[in-house]
C-alpha cells in the first residue's frame, strides 16, 4: 500500500497517510500533473473507464503522487514510463491547491506540481491506466477548454492553462 506524503498549504509535509485514506478523508496531499508536447501539440490521455473516479475524462499525459520518502522528480519519471512508457526530462513549472467531492467518501484535496517535457517518441499507454492517447493541438485544446470543460479532469482545467502559458513564450499559437 503506497504512503502519501501529506503537506500544509505551502507544501511542508506534516504527515503520512495510505491513498486510501487520503482521498477518504480528505486529506490534503502532495501531487503532480504531467504534460509532455512536441510541435504544437499537447499529449492528452482519456482515462481508463474503470478508475475510481473520472474515468472517460481526458487529461494530461500522467498524474500521481510520489510516494512518502521519494522525491518529485523521482516520481515524475516512475510514473511517466509506468503510465504511457516515456522516457524524457521534464520541468517544474507550477503549483495549486485543488480540492474536489467526487461522492460522500471520495475526495481530492492536492498540492498538485505541474511538470512538462518534450517529447518526440512513441507511447505505450498502460491499458489500466488509459483507455486512449491523443497529440492536441494547443489552439485546438485551448478552444475546447473552454466550450466543452466537462470532458476533462477538474485537476486539468487549472493546470492546461497554466502550460498553455508556458509554451506561448516560446511558441507562436493561435488561442
Amino acid at each position: 500500500m503506497d504512503e502519501l506524503i501529506c503537506v500544509d498549504v505551502l507544501d511542508l509535509p506534516v504527515g503520512k497517510a495510505t491513498k486510501e485514506i487520503c482521498h477518504k478523508e480528505g486529506l490534503l496531499h502532495r501531487a503532480f500533473s504531467v504534460f509532455l508536447y512536441r510541435d504544437g501539440k499537447l499529449l492528452l490521455q482519456q482515462r481508463a473507464r474503470n478508475k475510481y473516479h473520472s474515468g472517460g475524462l481526458w487529461t494530461n499525459a500522467c498524474c500521481s503522487h510520489p510516494r512518502y520518502g521519494e522525491s518529485l522528480d523521482d516520481a515524475v519519471r516512475r510514473r511517466l514510463y509506468e503510465e504511457v512508457g516515456a522516457v524524457c526530462s521534464c520541468k517544474e513549472i507550477g503549483q495549486f491547491i485543488y480540492y474536489h467531492q467526487f461522492d460522500q467518501n471520495l475526495y481530492e484535496y492536492e498540492y498538485d506540481h505541474v511538470f512538462l517535457g518534450e517529447y518526440e517518441g512513441t507511447v505505450s499507454p498502460d491499458p489500466e491506466e488509459i483507455m486512449d492517447v491523443a497529440w492536441v493541438d494547443v489552439s485546438e485544446l485551448s478552444k475546447s477548454l473552454v466550450t466543452s470543460p466537462n470532458q476533462y479532469t477538474v485537476w486539468f482545467l487549472t493546470a492546461a492553462p497554466m502550460v498553455i502559458r508556458e509554451l506561448s513564450k516560446s511558441f507562436t499559437f493561435e488561442i
